[in-house]
């Protein structure tokens, strides 16, 4: 099952410029490992050492938080999008 990943201009230098790329995978965690099998060192820019993701990087199925949803364990089918954004802080007092 083919699932379409959209990568953030802040990650794009580990998929050689690309802004999205396709994998294969059961769940939002089984994709994410088919994207560091193919791109090495992008993984941990979005993931906890344990697989959890990181504090500051939303993740979405198909426009859906995954933290709203199983997590890491969201499964994902045929067709889907997951959209990786990192979070954005800052700004004047």
């Amino acid at each position: 099952m083919s699932v379409k990943v959209i990568i953030p201009a802040q990650l794009r230098q580990y998929t050689q410029d690309q802004s999205s790329v396709e994998v294969t995978g059961g769940t939002v965690a089984d994709v994410l490992n088919a994207v560091e099998a193919e791109f090495p060192g992008i993984k941990e820019r979005i993931c906890e050492p344990d697989g959890r993701i990181r504090r500051f990087v939303n993740v979405f199925v198909n426009g859906e938080d995954v933290r709203a949803l199983d997590g890491p364990d969201t499964a994902v089918k045929d067709g889907d999008e997951i959209g990786i954004i990192p979070a954005v802080a800052g700004g004047q007092r």
